[in-house]
């Protein structure tokens, strides 16, 4: 197998698993753990990858998720969400983003700062830990046991305020109740003047393909009374979005605590 196929067959591996390691990707291949770190190092290069740290796992870079972002089968994740995040940010005021996973992350690939005191500043370009935004919840929720392993191997979880859940367990048991009502909040887990809420972009698979989120202030948004308004006009987009991106003018409706999956 020559380098361009082993680089290739390395970025199909990493979009399919979110996490690649040398060892995993050497014995993929049959090769020796210094090709396949060279292999690695390549789509570093070129923008497919991405390390968190030296030594540890490799994680999709801005180059795969544009690809994510330009190319389905029917129509494209930004076409798709661009229109809906415009209308949900007019009808509700506030800031609206996309998000997708990066391994333990979520990263904003698209975003729109909302208008009137209400509003949070967008986080377009940002990578921040998936189990401290609402979003990246809404996300994981979704993501089978096996996937949440790869993912969290030693089930190891870093805040970033007070309030970032840092438990495993505490962390299951949210994403259950996530998953039973199909979308995420999240009141100062990733910064304390924030409030998000998420819902999931499914795959026809019922996978994750994505996050749209909504973002307030915590002064003016911040409690479960204060959410509530914002939920459905936030899973109505979510649904467009994720009935357009499938492909089908059919995908149904979603409502509150009833997630719309195949």
């Amino acid at each position: 197998m020559n380098s361009a196929r082993m680089a290739l067959h390395a970025v199909r591996l990493l979009a399919s698993r979110g996490t690649l390691t040398v060892t995993e990707l050497a014995r993929e291949l049959a090769v020796a753990p210094s090709t396949a770190h060279r292999v690695l190092t390549n789509c570093v290069a070129a923008g497919f990858a991405r390390q968190e740290h030296g030594g540890g796992p490799y994680l999709p870079a801005k180059a795969m998720h544009e690809i994510t972002l330009s190319i389905t089968s029917a129509v494209t994740l930004r076409d798709a969400a661009g229109g809906q995040l415009a209308e949900l940010r007019e009808r509700t005021g506030l800031t609206t983003s996309m998000l997708v996973l990066e391994g333990r992350a979520a990263r904003f690939v698209q975003s729109l700062e909302g208008f009137g005191p209400q509003r949070a500043g967008t986080r377009l370009g940002r990578v921040l830990p998936a189990h401290c935004t609402s979003g990246g919840k809404a996300m994981l929720a979704f993501c089978s046991p096996d996937d949440l392993g790869r993912r969290y191997p030693g089930h190891r979880l870093e805040g970033l305020t007070a309030r970032s859940v840092v438990d495993w367990d505490c962390l299951v048991r949210e994403l259950t109740r996530i998953r039973l009502r199909g979308w995420a909040a999240n009141i100062g887990e990733s910064d304390r003047a924030v409030t998000g809420i998420g819902a999931p972009v499914l795959l026809g698979s019922g996978e994750p393909a994505a996050a749209v989120t909504l973002a307030a202030a915590a002064s003016h948004v911040g409690t479960r009374a204060e959410i509530e308004p914002f939920v459905e006009p936030l899973l109505h987009a979510a649904n467009v979005i994720q009935t357009l991106l499938r492909g089908s003018r059919e995908g149904g409706s979603r409502t509150a605590g009833v997630p719309s999956s195949a």
